[in-house]
């Protein structure tokens, strides 16, 4: 029997697919009832964890304005992902819920409170997708002019990351005694302080909050610069990854594996999800009906463009949409900004490390689905294409996500009382769960 994997979903607490046949919360979901049954069907389906992304500013990348961003809903609106991931958490019992949260925007004395109160309230099922922002945006609701430049993030945040892991290991486990002889309820000498004298985030702790159940919640990364996945490579716990095919996938794995170990680390530690968009059909025909009606939406390419154009620091829609891409490298030079591994991505860089000849426009009909493989088909065509790439990788599990960024319960059911159940009989992903806390159910195979 093939070796099992993980399965997560990446979605955010935004609007959902508003204005097609099959929209669910019409586009206003801000009272996380949307979101709530989206967690209880990936518990039934058994699925390890949901993450919510976020966006800390409503970006003018594309085209200098935000007007684009604003009429598609892409990366904006976007409600605080925080608290609705404790309304997902009580709406569950099993499923782990991963919050993203800035580095540039929470200081870590505040993020290790909140994400440590988040595992209490969760009974251990809590992550912390680790994010270091890319946005100029962003830096100026930080207070900051600008973004620093990418090494000097990383630098940040990696100082950043070691005073939340501190403050999270600041108690002992055996520290709250409640010892009703001595009237004690937490002894002192097990309560430490962490005295982070860094540069940046010089902190006194003690953590303020009792040790959660997982002590230190799961640790979530996505880094696809080589800076990025030396740094998801030495923190994280599950690195998530997007590439271009199997055979990108397998060398995105291995290299970050590779830099773990070099960090003194048992790669097999870490969890390596890739992102894919699975669109099914009864058919394969229906399959691909359903993909060309996605892509031939008013909005689309404009949607497309808008979200990479946020995602990556470049605006794409100056660019030549008949043109080929220029190497991402280039499109970057002397930028503080962006992600390197997501324009990669988007612009199709090859084995060869060349990006796709393909116009600008056919790039971004393509990245609509923002997938490493192309999953259209039946079910059970699907679930070959994942059992195939699974095999050829050696990868730890998907994260899946939505073509053209537009959710609606139409798809969820399709994904999770479709392609699931197809998985599970294969043997592919779990039944059941078997462990309480989230690091249990990445530990189960």
């Amino acid at each position: 029997m093939a070796r099992p994997f993980h399965l997560g979903w990446f979605t955010h607490f935004g609007p959902d697919e508003w204005d097609a046949p099959f929209a669910s919360a019409g586009g206003s979901p801000w009272d996380g009832a949307f979101h709530t049954d989206l967690a209880r069907a990936l518990e039934r389906a058994c699925f390890d964890l949901v993450l919510l992304e976020d966006s800390l500013a409503v970006s003018s990348e594309a085209g200098g304005t935000r007007e684009l961003l604003l009429r598609t809903g892409v990366r904006a609106p976007r409600h605080d992902p925080a608290p609705l991931s404790a309304l997902l958490a009580a709406a569950t019992q099993h499923l782990g819920v991963v919050t993203t949260l800035s580095t540039l925007l929470y200081p870590p004395f505040l993020l290790a409170r909140l994400v440590s109160t988040l595992d209490s309230l969760s009974g251990g099922r809590t992550g912390w997708n680790i994010v270091t922002s890319t946005d100029d945006a962003e830096a100026r609701n930080a207070g900051l002019p600008a973004l620093p430049d990418r090494d000097e993030r990383y630098a940040a945040a990696q100082e950043h990351v070691d005073v939340v892991t501190a403050l999270l290991e600041s108690w002992d486990p055996d520290a709250v005694v409640m010892d009703r002889a001595t009237h004690t309820y937490a002894d002192h000498t097990r309560v430490h302080p962490v005295d982070a004298a860094g540069p940046r985030h010089p902190v006194a702790g003690p953590l303020t909050t009792v040790r959660s159940p997982q002590g230190r919640p799961v640790y979530c990364q996505a880094g696809g610069s080589p800076t990025g996945r030396a740094f998801a490579a030495r923190n994280a716990d599950v690195v998530l990854a997007v590439a271009n095919g199997p055979a990108a996938m397998k060398t995105a794995r291995d290299d970050v594996r590779q830099r773990a170990a070099e960090a003194g680390r048992d790669p097999d530690d870490l969890r390596v999800l890739f992102l894919v968009a699975p669109v099914l059909g009864e058919t394969e025909e229906e399959a691909r009906a359903a993909l060309a009606r996605s892509a031939a939406h008013p909005t689309a390419l404009a949607t497309t463009l808008a979200k990479f154009s946020a995602y990556t620091g470049v605006d794409l829609t100056a660019l030549d949409l008949d043109a080929p891409l220029p190497a991402p490298e280039l499109l970057l030079a002397g930028s503080a900004r962006g992600s390197l591994g997501t324009l990669a991505k988007f612009a199709q860089v090859g084995g060869d490390g060349r990006p796709s000849t393909k116009p600008l426009r056919e790039l971004a009909a393509d990245a609509g689905t923002n997938s490493s493989l192309d999953l259209v088909g039946t079910p059970e065509q699907v679930a070959d294409q994942l059992e195939a790439a699974a095999d050829e990788v050696g990868g730890d599990g998907f994260l899946v996500t939505t073509p053209y960024h537009r959710l609606s319960r139409h798809y969820v059911v399709q994904v999770t009382e479709g392609l699931v159940p197809v998985l599970q009989r294969r043997g592919l992903v779990r039944t059941r769960y078997t462990a309480a806390t989230l690091r249990g159910h990445l530990a189960e195979f």
